[in-house]
C-alpha cells in the first residue's frame, strides 16, 4: 500500500511536468527543445547530487561494472529512451490536447503494456501472472480512454494527436522495468548475515542513467528537427521569478523516475503503473481546471477519470483478498 501511495505521488509530479513542458514548448516553439531543457536540467541536478554523494557515485560504478561484465545487458540500461519519448510527447501534444486528455491517453498505453511486462517478467520482481483482477484494471482504463476522448472529438483540435501519448504510455511500462533492473545492479545484495544496504543510492544511480540516456536521445532528435524544420522561432522564458516554474520539469521528472525505480521491485509494473495513473489523472484534472487559459474538462473527461481510479482499485482489492487465509 505504501508503494502504491508513493506511485500516486509520482503521478502527481508527472501531471505537473506535463503542464510545465507543454507551456515551455509553446514559448520556445518546439516540443523537442522543451524536452531537451527538461531532461537536461534534470541531468544537471543529478550530476550535482552525484558529486556530493559518494554512495550514489559508487552505485553508478556498479552499473558500469555490470555493463562490462554482463550482469546488466546494454538494452536494459536504455529505459531513458522511454522517458525521453514521454517528455517529447508532452511538449508536442499537451498544448493541443490539454493535460487531462494527454494523461488519459498515457493511461491506455501504460496499463495494457504494464500487464504484458509483468507477465513476461521483465521487471526485477520476476513474472507476475495475469489474474482476473489484474486484467480488469487495464480493460477499465481502455474503456476510460474511449469515454474521455469521446467528449473531446470535435471540441479539441487535433484529437488524433492522442496516438502519440498512447505510444508513450506503452513505452513507460518497459522503462519502469528497465530502471528497476538498473537499480538492482547498482546496489548488490549484502553478504549473508550483513544488514540490508540502503536502496537510495541505487535509486539515484538508476535515475541518473535514465536521464543520461534520455538526454542524449532528445539532443539527437532536436538536432534532426532543426535540420528538417529550422531553428525554433520562440525564446527561452526569462521573466524572473515568474517563469522559474517553467524550468522545474527536470526536478519533477526526478521525482517521477526516482519513485518508479524505488518501488517497482516491490509492487510490480502493473500496480506501479496504476498508482501513477491515479496521480496523473487527479493532477491533470486539477491543472486543467485551475490553469489559466486551459480548456475546462467536459463531463466525459470526469467519467473517464473516475473509471481509471476504479481500475486502480480493482487489482489492489484482489491482491488483499488473495493474501487472506
Amino acid at each position: 500500500m505504501l508503494g502504491v501511495a508513493a506511485a500516486v505521488v509520482g503521478g502527481l509530479a508527472a501531471a505537473g511536468q506535463s503542464r510545465v513542458n507543454g507551456t515551455l514548448a509553446d514559448q520556445v516553439g518546439s516540443g523537442f527543445a522543451a524536452a531537451v531543457v527538461s531532461f537536461g536540467s534534470g541531468l544537471l541536478w543529478l550530476g550535482v547530487a552525484l558529486l556530493c554523494w559518494p554512495a550514489a557515485r559508487a552505485a553508478v560504478g556498479h552499473v558500469r561494472t555490470g555493463l562490462r561484465t554482463g550482469g546488466l545487458r546494454p538494452w536494459e540500461a536504455l529505459g531513458g529512451l522511454g522517458g525521453g519519448f514521454y517528455v517529447a510527447a508532452q511538449g508536442l501534444t499537451v498544448p493541443s490536447l490539454g493535460v487531462a486528455l494527454f494523461m488519459v491517453a498515457i493511461v491506455a498505453g501504460q496499463s495494457v503494456s504494464s500487464l504484458m511486462v509483468d507477465r513476461l517478467g521483465l521487471a526485477p520482481g520476476g513474472v507476475r501472472l495475469v489474474t482476473v483482477g489484474r486484467a480488469i484494471g487495464p480493460a477499465l482504463t481502455v474503456a476510460a480512454v474511449a469515454i474521455a476522448v469521446s467528449g473531446s472529438v470535435g471540441r479539441v483540435d487535433g484529437v488524433w494527436l492522442a496516438v502519440i501519448p498512447l505510444l508513450a504510455g506503452g513505452f513507460q511500462a518497459w522503462q519502469q522495468a528497465m530502471n528497476g533492473r538498473v537499480r538492482a545492479v547498482a546496489v548488490p545484495p549484502p553478504p549473508a548475515g550483513a544488514p540490508p544496504s540502503s536502496t537510495f543510492p541505487g535509486v539515484a544511480a538508476a535515475t541518473f542513467v535514465n536521464f543520461l540516456v534520455g538526454t542524449v536521445a532528445l539532443v539527437l532528435a532536436f538536432a534532426v528537427s532543426v535540420a528538417v524544420s529550422g531553428w525554433p522561432g520562440g525564446t527561452l522564458p526569462a521573466d524572473w521569478p515568474v517563469d522559474l516554474v517553467l524550468y522545474s520539469g527536470g526536478l519533477l521528472g526526478i521525482v517521477f523516475i526516482g519513485i518508479q525505480a524505488a518501488v517497482v521491485h516491490r509492487i510490480g509494473v502493473l500496480l506501479l503503473g496504476l498508482g501513477l495513473i491515479a496521480g496523473q489523472i487527479l493532477g491533470a484534472l486539477v491543472l486543467d481546471v485551475v490553469a489559466p487559459g486551459a480548456a475546462a474538462p467536459g463531463a466525459a473527461m470526469y467519467v473517464g477519470a473516475g473509471l481509471t481510479l476504479v481500475a486502480v482499485a480493482v487489482p489492489l482489492l484482489e491482491a488483499r483478498l488473495r493474501r487472506r487465509p
